[in-house]
Order: C-alpha cells, then structure tokens, then sequence
C-alpha cells in the first residue's frame, strides 16, 4: 500500500491574505501540523488554483488534502477530489467575515485562523479515504404498495424512466378510490366544471406497459433486505406465494374515510346522512341523472357540513384538515346543480380551503347556484323523511336551522399506514390495521409515524424519504392532500426510490449525505453489546447478529453518525468522520493559559442549519467572539460525550452544541439526532460535578438554517456568561 502525503494549500483571496498573515499559516501547517507540502495561490478555487491541486495529485502522489480557504460548504464542486482524504479550514466565513476588522483585533483574529489550520491538519491525518461498500448491489427494480391514483402514477414514473415497476394492491381491481368517484375535481383551466377521473386510461397504461408487473388481490407477506436488495414476498389471496427482488420501495396505500359513526351528533349512523364516499356512491348510480336517496327517493334540498370530525380542537376527532374536502363538497353540489337546477344546495362551512384552482371553482359554483353559508354546525336530527341541520350562522351571529332531504359529512382522511410502531406495544392503537410492509426489521414491521398516523418524514426538505431508508410514501399516506396533488407526490416519490436505487448500486448515501460513501465500521473486540446503537439509530439501520453483536446494513444508513454518539467504548467510526477526527480537532487548538483572559469555547455545530447560518453570519459580515472554535458535526447525535469530556480537560472555558429544532415539529434532518444529544447531554452534570465546574461550561441552543443573526447573539451572549464565570480552573492541568 502507498504511503499517505499530506498536502497543505492556502487562498489569499476574498480577503484572506488582507487581514491574516497567510505566511505564518503555511508554517504552522508544515511545522505543527506536519504537512509534506505547503502551497499558497490568490485565488484557489479558479480553473488553474484547482489545476495545481490536481498536478500536486498526480505528480506528487498527494493523497491527502487540507484546504485553508474558504467555508467547507462553498465551492464543493471545485474542490473535489473524489480519490483523496480532503479536510478544510474555514477562514474566510469563519475568521476573516466574522472578527471584527482593524489593527485591535488583528491578535485574536490571527489566533483563529492559526487554530482553524491546526484543527484542518489535525483532522485530515485522522481520515482515510471512503472505499464503496464491496457488497453494494442494486436491483432496478422499484415496488409500489397501493394501486389508486398514486400507486399507478408512481410506477408510470418508474417505468416510463427505463426502471421496471412491481405494483401489489390488495384489491381485486387496480383504481383504488379514484374508481369510486363519480368525478373529480378539476386541476386544469378553466376550472369551471367536475371533470371524468381518467383513471381507467391510467389503468390501461398501467397493464399494457412492458415494464410494469401488477399483482391484484395481493398483500405483502415479508420484507426484507436493505435499499438495492430488498427481497419482497407477495401473498395472493389464492394462496400463491411470489418472490420479487427490488431496489427501492414506493408506499401510496392511501387513506380511509373517518368513520361517520363517530359523529352522532351530526346524524353519523342515521338515515339519510352519508359521507363524502356515500355520495360519490349515488352519483355513480345516478350516472347523470338525479341523484336519490338510499330508500329512492329524489332528493330536493342537501346540506353539506365541512370540517366534520376534523380540526377538533377537544382531542376527540382529528385535530388536522384533510385539504380536499372543500372542494369536493364543491364538487358534489354541482352534481345536483348539473343533474336539475332547481336542488337547493348549502354548502356549511367556517373556512373555505381551495388550494390550487384559486377562486374560480368556487365562483363556478356559485354561478349555478350553489348557496356557501359560514356557519358552525352543531347537531344533525335525521330522520326515514330527512334531517334538520341546527347552526350558528358566523355572519349573522345567530342560530338558526335548515331543513335538507340528505345531509353530506366532509369526514376527512386517515392514512393507511399499517402499524403504528412508535406506540407501546400493549396499546391497543398499535396494531388497530395490519401491517403492510411486514418489514423484517428489527425496529418493527412497518414504517415510524407522526402522531397523526400519517408517515414520519422531514416534512421541509425531504417530504418523501421515510425513516426506512430506499422506502418512500406517496400521497395521502403522507399527509392529507386531493387527487392532482396524491399524483404530483407519487412522481416524486418515484424519482426519489430511482436515485435510490442508483446510490444504493455504488454504495453511496441516499440522503442528505447524498454520494457519501463511508459507512459504520465497528470494532467488534471492544464492543460490550449495550444495544445503544441499535436502539437509538433512527432509521433502523442496524440489526444483530447470531451473536448479538450490531451488524451494521451499510444501504439502509444514511450516515448522521448517531450510533458513534450512542457508543459508550467508541468503537464505531466513518472512514472519514470518526470520533479521532473530531477529538484530535479539539486537542489541537493553542490554549492560553488562565492569566491570559483569552477563553476558549468550543462549538460543535449541526453542519444542517447550525454551520450553514454561521456561515450567512459570515457572508452579511455579522461579528462575533474570536473566542470561538467552530467544529461542523454531521447531526447532534453523533456527538459522543467524551469530546464535551475532553474538551473541559483539555481547558477550554465552555462548550455549545448548536443543532436542529426537535419535538413533534422537528427540523432535524436526522430525525432524533437533536433529540438523543439534548437528553445525552442532560446527563453531563454529573461529569462537570466530577470535575469541580458549573453546569453552564455546556449549553446547548436549537437554531434554523435562518438563524444567521441570531447564532451570532447566541455566541456573544454564551462569551459574556463564560466571562462572568471565570476562566476553567482545568487549564492549569491541561
């Protein structure tokens, strides 16, 4: 095996060279961080910059390179070297655009960018360069659970991109609710009229495409296997038992109506009330024509109620809206209106919701007659003659009532989402629908969810990806949504299990850490068998083996690190992030002594939004302390205590951790990584305790990704508070 070079290279422009003294950086990178070569360039990021990189990498066998320049997030493209360890001092945002400018301040800020080219030679002799996972395969192959409107657009996505398709649906027929309706809400111009679903065209492409295989009348049996290699097991109801390999998995089972019974109040169970599904029933029947009631009868007069067992506030119905039950009372007012004119249609509501088509379907309705009343409904009377609908009207701030020959409930949707797995496994709610993936993880057999029911997803930046990585939900599974939108999300969806698919089949990443090629390597000599990193990884990465040691399935990880946070011996690590990298970067800053009234603080920074808003500090050239030491972790939950350890014996004056907002409204691109840190780190007292410091030396702060002023005030403040402690009685023993 070759041996290891290091090289060390330094930009003087953006400023750099103006206000530090790149000179004394270059030696501190060849002397103190035993770089073998040291070179500077004015701008090192344009065309030739990089090219004497390259040559250095082909003519003087660099292998590892350390780049004093700019933040590790600007220039990625220019600064890739795909064969090579690379690590980079952030001197630009980090020092330069965020330590106040002039001859005062001229010490300190060189003390930063001397720290920051340490804290780069430091970790760069720490990394190795990621080698693809030699096991890595792929099936291109994606399966879609659930045959309605999203499972079909999903794998005409799939297929019509050259992949094969697997769609398994339960039914004996392919259209899932689509093919109950009567008509759909209209997602084109002029959005005047319902119109036909077109779900039997979709059908038809579906069965004639030669890259799409459909199992009917068909449940999955057990899943198993990891993105690129999931084996899949087909049960059909006739017995038969079928055997599909695939790369990427595209959940779109839908939802079910909110059962009208819970609604008493509003007639829910009675005769001649009916929910939204009951009345796509009668128009199909009607075909046309008028539509009747159950015992025959011509209906004269319909109220519909809106927002009936949704947006309840009392904790007894959902608490949420279901998005598109506005407009399909809208729909369904027209059915009358277009069958006879003379129906006399109310439609009950206390906020009207037509997201998309703006105002023109529901002026549309309005033009035929269709009567909205803002109003709360407060109890339906039905009885075999027809219902009495007691309201509050909101405009005219009085009771009143209104006689109808049917009553519509808009009941809204519930996900079919298979077993709830994050709830106790004695709580009855746990197991209230059978699973649907049967996944043979040991995490449980279906995906994590909200506490809705719909799938658990970073709702912001990753809609799609479940934390069951290659595994991806599509439409109202999601989260509530209309036809047009369950078909934009499948596609979606779709795109997303292909480049799953694709990673999976060169052993990279899926997401966020897409193209990353480390993966969990563990030491199994030194493991105690805790079960810490199999329990806290939030993506049910990790297994055990038959020696109840974590086996590691490297394409279902999606590389945050939270199982090297978990790990009481610290024996797992990344080629490239480990807890040496980390923990050699904080032993290599220059610590004053505790005369100099210099502190030190470390910030371990969640390089999601924590790193990127400090960076924006930089770019609108907000200042803050030059006492910092900035470290970009990859989630909060890879920090392992022992760097908070370490640093307060290695003298430091506080320690901050800066991470993704957690809780049910999390921001954390990793799910529970901010979670996990801010309990690990409530347990740390005892540790300050131990070694005779006040509890405020660690602090940690939820940040946005917007946060670039405010993470600047937070470092002032936590500077001012350090100050006021006094500096660490551990400096004299570093």
């Amino acid at each position: 095996m070759a041996e290891n070079k290091f090289a060390a290279y330094f930009c003087t422009g953006c400023g750099i060279g103006d206000a530090v003294d790149v000179g004394q950086l270059q030696r501190i990178a060849q002397k103190e961080g035993k770089m073998q070569l040291v070179r500077t360039h004015e701008v090192l990021c344009s065309a030739e910059g990089v090219q004497a990189i390259r040559d250095d990498i082909a003519n003087e066998a660099v292998t590892h390179v350390m780049i004093g320049a700019c933040s590790r997030r600007a220039k990625t493209e220019a600064f890739r070297f795909p064969d090579n360890a690379m690590a980079r001092a952030n001197l630009r945002e980090g020092v330069v655009w965020v330590v106040a400018q002039g001859d005062e301040h001229a010490e300190v800020r060189q003390e930063m960018a001397d720290d920051y080219v340490r804290m780069g030679c430091a970790e760069l002799k720490r990394m190795r360069v990621p080698e693809p996972n030699p096991d890595a395969v792929t099936q291109r192959r994606v399966l879609v659970v659930g045959g309605g409107p999203s499972g079909l657009a999903a794998a005409l996505a799939v297929a019509d991109a050259g992949y094969e398709a697997v769609v398994v649906e339960k039914t004996a027929a392919l259209g899932g609710w689509a093919a109950r309706l009567h008509r759909r809400v209209p997602d084109r111009a002029p959005y005047a009229e319902p119109q036909p679903t077109g779900i039997e065209e979709t059908i038809a492409k579906v069965t004639a495409h030669p890259l799409i295989t459909v199992h009917t009348s068909a449940t999955i049996a057990e899943t198993s296997g990891a993105p690129g290699r999931f084996e899949v097991r087909v049960a059909h109801e006739s017995g038969a038992l079928v055997e599909e390999k695939v790369g990427a998995i595209v959940q779109a089972t839908g939802s079910a109506n909110y059962p009208i019974e819970r609604l008493p109040e509003l007639g829910g169970g009675a005769p001649n009330v009916v929910d939204q599904a009951g009345l796509e029933d009668l128009a199909r029947a009607a075909d046309g024509g008028p539509i009747r009631r159950a015992d025959g009868r011509e209906i004269r007069s319909v109220v519909f109620v809106q927002c009936a067992g949704q947006r309840d506030t009392t904790g007894t119905h959902l608490p949420y809206c279901s998005g598109h039950c506005c407009a399909t009372s809208i729909k369904q007012a027209m059915y009358f209106k277009q069958a006879n004119p003379a129906v006399d249609t109310v439609v009950a509501y206390t906020d009207l919701r037509v997201p998309g088509m703006g105002e023109d379907f529901y002026r549309s309705a309005q033009d035929k007659g269709v009567t909205f009343t803002k109003a709360s409904v407060a109890k339906v009377d039905a009885t075999a003659e027809g219902c009495t609908v007691a309201l509050r009207d909101l405009i005219l701030d009085e009771e009143t009532s209104v006689a109808a020959d049917l009553v519509v409930l808009a009941t809204g949707q519930v996900p079919n989402g298979g077993v709830d797995i994050d709830l106790p496994e004695d709580d009855p709610a746990r197991d209230s629908q059978p699973s649907i993936l049967n996944l043979s993880y040991r995490q449980g057999k279906d995906m994590p969810k909200l506490r809705h029911g719909f799938a658990d997803s970073h709702f912001i930046c990753f809609p799609y990806e479940t934390r069951r990585t290659g595994i991806y939900a599509a439409g109202p599974v999601r989260r509530p949504m209309d036809m047009a939108q369950a078909i934009d999300d499948a596609e979606g969806a779709a795109l997303k299990a292909i480049q799953a698919v694709e990673n999976a089949g060169r052993g990279r990443a899926a997401h966020p850490r897409s193209g990353d090629l480390s993966y969990p390597k563990v030491r199994l000599e030194g493991c105690t068998q805790c079960k810490r990193c199999t329990v806290e990884c939030p993506f049910g990465a990790i297994d055990e083996d038959e020696r109840r040691f974590p086996k590691f399935n490297e394409s279902r990880c999606r590389r945050c690190g939270t199982c090297m946070g978990a790990c009481p011996v610290r024996v797992i690590s990344f080629d490239n992030y480990s807890v040496d990298t980390v923990g050699s970067q904080i032993k290599a800053v220059d610590m004053p002594d505790e005369f100099s009234e210099r502190p030190r603080i470390l910030l371990l920074a969640c390089e999601n939004d924590a790193y990127p808003a400090l960076d924006m500090a930089g770019v609108s050239r907000t200042t803050y302390s030059a006492f910092v030491r900035v470290i970009p972790v990859r989630c909060l939950g890879s920090v392992n205590t022992i760097w908070i350890t370490d640093a307060l014996n290695s003298g430091y004056d506080g320690v901050m951790m800066m991470g993704c907002k957690k809780g049910d409204d999390y921001q954390c691109h990793f799910v529970k990584g901010s979670e996990l840190a801010f309990y690990r780190m409530s347990k740390i007292d005892d540790t300050l305790q131990q070694l005779g410091l006040e509890k405020e030396r660690v602090t940690s702060c939820e940040v946005a990704i917007t946060d670039s002023q405010r993470v600047a005030q937070l470092i002032n403040d936590y500077a001012a508070q350090i100050k006021e402690l006094g500096m660490s009685p551990m400096k004299g023993f570093a």
